[in-house]
C-alpha cells in the first residue's frame, strides 16, 4: 500500500467514526441479545415510549436515517406485535407508529440490558470520556456539515 493511501485511511474522519459506530453497535447488540432486540430496534421502542406515536418521516428524521433503513428496523417490531402502524389521524397519507402494550413491556424488559451496556461501555471507555464523546458527536450532528433539509441516504 502506498504511503499516501495509508495516511488517507488512517486520517479519514468518516472511516474512524464508522468503525467506532460498528464496534459500539456490536457491543450493545450483545448486551441486548437476551431481549431479542438489536440496538436499532430498541432505539425505535425507546423513542416511541418517550415521545408517543410518530409518523415514519418524523422517526426517520430523529434517527437521521432514510425511510428504507427505518423500514428494515420496524418490520420485525411490527411482525412481533411490538408496534402498530396506522394511518395518521391528521394526514391519511402518512403512517404513524404506535407502541403496543407488548412493545411497552418488551421495552421495559430490554431497558435493563441497555443499562448494563451503558455501564459496561463507560467502565471500559471511561465515564467522563463517554460524556465528552456524546457531546462531540452531538456537536457533529448540529454542525454545518449537515445541511438542513438535506436528503438522507442512510
Amino acid at each position: 500500500m502506498a504511503e499516501e493511501d495509508r495516511s488517507t485511511s488512517s486520517e479519514c474522519n468518516c472511516l474512524a467514526v464508522r468503525q467506532a459506530a460498528r464496534t459500539i453497535t456490536q457491543f450493545y447488540d450483545r448486551h441486548l441479545a437476551p431481549s431479542g432486540l438489536r440496538i436499532s430496534q430498541f432505539g425505535v421502542l425507546a423513542m416511541l415510549a418517550r415521545k408517543g406515536p410518530m409518523t415514519i418521516n418524523e422517526l426517520a428524521a430523529e434517527f437521521i436515517i432514510d425511510r428504507t433503513t427505518l423500514g428494515r428496523n420496524i418490520l420485525p417490531l411490527q411482525r412481533d406485535g411490538l408496534i402498530r402502524v396506522k394511518p395518521s389521524p391528521f394526514d391519511r397519507r402518512s403512517k404513524e407508529l404506535h407502541l403496543t402494550d407488548a412493545g411497552k413491556k418488551r421495552y421495559h424488559e430490554a431497558r435493563k440490558y441497555w443499562l448494563e451496556a451503558q455501564k459496561g461501555f463507560e467502565a471500559g471507555f471511561g465515564g467522563a470520556r463517554a460524556v465528552e464523546l456524546r457531546g462531540m458527536l452531538h456537536a457533529v450532528v448540529e454542525s454545518d456539515i449537515r445541511p438542513s433539509g438535506a436528503a438522507l441516504t442512510g
